[in-house]
């Protein structure tokens, strides 16, 4: 099933020197995050916040942290922690060693906030977080410009859905910390971490256009909901002059190879 798919796929991938990985929410499912796409799947993963009749697109605004940031970090303490604990799947490992592999290497575009590349031992510095990070937070107010590392946080939740106090706090001026995270309707999120990781991808591609490399782009379960990923992926086959292989099980279309398939089984399949 799908074997000249596979083929095309390897084809692409042993003809090239550079890895771009491009990864949506989908890629993190095969290992056991939740998958937030139509309101019951969220829900599933949220039973409380189902009895508050919201929606994920509801959820993950920062309003919350300013109306009921006890519900806010109920939240998003418990993604904090689910994130920490889930181990990467075999998948990025296959990626890994295929992206060593390459004269160049690879980078890394994702909208995931889970940190899931850099445990699975991409380099910081080849990974660009489109939509931030929950491993970082940020004052809500954001009085200093200043991002700082969520480490040392842990967050209680109770039984009716609320974070314990004391809730994270901004070091610089005492107001309620937030995830360094770009949510919904969100106009006060800092966005200098992603700027630099956008600057090194700017500066990494510029580097293989002046080198003639020729890179290989593949996408990972980037659904069409929020196109970020995928837009990103054409507009650098398009630069580059380069198929694009596109693995998702429900919206693989649009893609010079496309992989009908979770990004755990393409992966076996095609590296």
């Amino acid at each position: 099933m799908y074997e000249k798919e596979i083929e095309s796929a390897q084809k692409v991938l042993n003809e090239t020197d550079a890895l771009f990985i491009m990864a949506g929410a989908g890629m993190g499912v095969d290992s056991g995050l939740p998958d937030f796409r139509g309101v019951e799947g969220f829900w599933n993963a949220y039973p409380k916040v189902r009895e508050l009749g919201l929606r994920f697109e509801e959820m993950a605004n920062p309003e919350w942290f300013e109306n009921d940031p006890h519900l806010a970090w109920a939240f998003y303490g418990h993604r904090l922690h689910l994130y920490r604990e889930t181990e990467p799947h075999e998948g990025f490992i296959k990626l890994l060693y295929l992206a060593n592999t390459k004269k160049y290497g690879s980078f890394v575009f994702t909208s995931n906030v889970d940190g899931q590349f850099q445990k699975a031992g991409f380099a910081e510095e080849r990974i660009m977080e489109c939509h931030g990070s929950i491993h970082h937070l940020q004052c809500l107010d954001n009085c200093q410009g200043m991002i700082w590392s969520a480490e040392d946080i842990q967050i209680e939740i109770t039984d009716d859905f609320r974070a314990k106090d004391p809730l994270p706090a901004c070091p610089f001026c005492g107001a309620v910390a937030r995830p360094n995270i770009l949510m919904f309707g969100d106009y006060g999120w800092e966005y200098a971490r992603t700027d630099g990781q956008r600057e090194r991808l700017a500066k990494w591609m510029e580097m293989m256009e002046e080198e003639e490399g020729k890179p290989a782009i593949i996408e990972m379960g980037a659904g069409t909901a929020v196109a970020t990923v995928r837009n990103t992926s054409e507009q650098i086959a398009d630069r580059f002059d380069v198929p694009l292989i596109r693995i998702n099980p429900r919206e693989s279309f649009g893609a010079q190879v496309e992989l009908p398939m979770g990004a755990l089984e393409a992966l076996s399949n095609i590296i």
